[in-house]
């Protein structure tokens, strides 16, 4: 009998890495949440049961299964959506993670949990390693929540006896991904004849972690005990943003002419970059070099053009 995994938020571009990752692993891939899969779609993500929806209590139970793992990809996915719509950041974020640790608690105690969260619970840090015991500033709606739901992880934890890791994913990036700095510069570089304007002064740095390399260290957790209850997910390498747009311009074969406005937007951390102490130290390495997976982002983006 093989084994069963809940992805939340199957349909973004983590939660969907994440279904097909498993499912080449031989798991029995139940989805739930929001977007629209035509068959042939869910075969390619490896998506054996989907159920479209809002991440409750309900709707989990609706499947009626028992999961042995469930990685919770659901939830806000930028700064500048929790700024402009707070509420609805709170209850993707939170809300949501309350229902499936109280599910956990009174359905499924047996099954591990998974929570991809961000270093954006720190907020602002110095242009140094960023450890898991730093401490928590948020700057952002974003932020708080995340910290929110991490809290709520660790108090279900302690209190009933749960089984559940958090990993602070810093910057992921690959195939598919249709939101962020990558994919706006990307845009931005390819159908643009002037000169691309972009945030910030340039030397903000960023760590920057391939989507396989983030499977991969879920997959690493899900078959690890004992080990600390947050992990960072990163490179444990930084790149300033002006280098992070020269690969891609090089990678695109734009090399198109671009420039800074000096100006920095709410809520965004001038130094992100991570200390992968903890997540080396399971047996988990990253393994995409980074001028490879944006050449290979560059040639997915382009086929899409």
């Amino acid at each position: 009998m093989s084994y069963k995994i809940l992805v939340t938020g199957a349909y973004g571009f983590l939660g969907r890495h994440t279904a097909k990752h498993f499912n080449t692993l031989g798991y029995e891939v139940y989805a739930l949440g929001h977007g629209v899969w035509q068959q042939s779609e869910l075969d390619e993500w490896g998506v054996n049961h989907w159920l479209f929806g809002d991440v409750t209590l309900d709707s989990i139970q609706k499947m009626k299964v028992k999961f042995d793992l469930i990685v919770h990809c659901a939830g806000g996915g930028s700064v500048a959506f929790s700024m402009n719509e707070p509420m609805k950041d709170f209850q993707r974020s939170v809300e949501s993670t309350l229902a499936v640790l109280e599910y956990m608690r009174l359905y499924n105690p047996e099954a591990k949990l998974i929570y991809p969260s961000s270093p954006a619970v720190q907020g602002v840090h110095a242009d140094m390693p960023i450890k898991e015991d730093d401490d928590c500033n948020p700057v952002s709606p974003y932020g708080v929540h995340k910290k929110m739901a991490e809290d709520l992880c660790l108090s279900f934890a302690q209190h009933f006896s749960l089984d559940v890791s958090i990993i602070r994913f810093f910057s992921i990036y690959g195939d598919y991904l249709q939101k962020q700095l990558l994919w706006d510069a990307a845009n931005k570089l390819m159908n643009h004849s002037e000169e691309s304007i972009f945030w910030g002064t340039g030397n903000e740095t960023r760590d920057w972690i391939h989507v396989d390399d983030a499977v991969s260290l879920i997959a690493c957790i899900a078959n690890t005990s004992d080990m600390p209850a947050i992990i960072n997910g990163g490179s444990g390498k930084k790149q300033t943003i002006n280098e992070t747009l020269t690969t891609l311009n090089t990678a695109l074969g734009t090399e198109r002419n671009f420039t800074f406005n000096l100006e920095v937007r709410e809520g965004d951390p001038k130094y992100y970059w991570s200390d992968i102490t903890n997540a080396t130290s399971i047996g988990w390495e990253p393994k995409v070099i980074f001028e490879d997976g944006v050449r290979r982002y560059a040639k997915w983006f382009k086929e899409q053009q």
